[in-house]
């Protein structure tokens, strides 16, 4: 089972429309236009469809943050790049960081759902059905929403009431298949103050779980650094970074014999 793990591509543009201006897109456009858009290339992600297409992995994951303020225009920019990824054999699971649900827009909404009905098509996964588990070659993914819009000062994710009873009823019982969650935000990182505004909330059963091995991988994104927090096994939680800004992914294969995951970082 090879996996092909990559995030944070933060396709920006400027408003979308004027009222734009009264809500948080307001800052995050001034924030991607005068600094992100120097960091974040596009180009990156392109190599990165271009690796995947060629390494033909088993399954791509996606964690998250499509965009930069979650407007259509930065959707269809992301999804025009992934088109040739969209179209292939390979399947394809998304689920959407904090910058894709980032304000209360009817109009950021639905080019959501679109982009992620587009993304998930190959496993027939709707926005509105998680949290859900897809079995995709004898491995189980678990795929969570953590992201809701927020306040001006807050980037936090959560975890609802809702995903957690989802989660450890999935986990009560013998384990048939490897169990891997996908969601945006870590599950661990080391505590500090300057995290307080951009931490997940509400994931201590489900880390519980991952470290008792109920679950034996976490992807994630959100830090645009990439980090490993794994065993010899190769088990725990692994972040792919921003594909834009770092230029790396994850190559991930789960080796059924010894019950591991081998991983490569890629440079693209």
């Amino acid at each position: 089972m090879k996996i092909v793990h990559f995030s944070d591509p933060h396709a920006g543009a400027w408003l979308d429309d004027w009222y734009g201006i009264f809500d948080k897109r307001l800052l995050g456009v001034v924030n991607f236009n005068t600094r992100r858009r120097h960091l974040h290339k596009m180009e990156r992600l392109e190599r990165c469809v271009d690796y995947i297409l060629q390494e033909q992995p088993d399954i791509a994951i996606c964690t998250g943050d499509l965009t930069s303020v979650g407007q259509p225009s930065e959707f269809k920019l992301t999804l025009s790049i992934l088109k040739p990824l969209i179209e292939s054999d390979i399947p394809l699971i998304y689920t959407p960081g904090n910058h894709d649900r980032y304000v209360k827009s009817k109009k950021c909404y639905t080019a959501l759902l679109s982009a992620f009905e587009i993304l998930n098509k190959k496993l027939e996964i709707t926005f509105e059905s998680l949290p859900v588990v897809k079995a995709v070659n004898g491995v189980d993914f678990i795929i969570v929403n953590e992201s809701t819009p927020t306040s001006l000062a807050s980037s936090c994710g959560y975890i609802t009431k809702e995903t957690e009873h989802f989660v450890t009823e999935l986990s009560k019982g013998d384990k048939q298949n490897p169990r891997i969650f996908i969601g945006h935000y870590p599950l661990i990182e080391p505590f500090s103050v300057s995290r307080l505004r951009r931490r997940l909330w509400g994931q201590n059963h489900i880390v519980k779980l991952l470290k008792a091995r109920n679950i034996d991988l976490s992807l994630c994104g959100h830090i645009h650094h990439p980090f490993d927090m794994i065993d010899e096994k190769g088990k725990g939680e692994t972040c792919a970074g921003s594909i834009t800004k770092t230029g790396h992914l994850t190559l991930i294969e789960y080796i059924n014999e010894n019950d591991s995951f081998k991983h490569k970082r890629i440079k693209v």
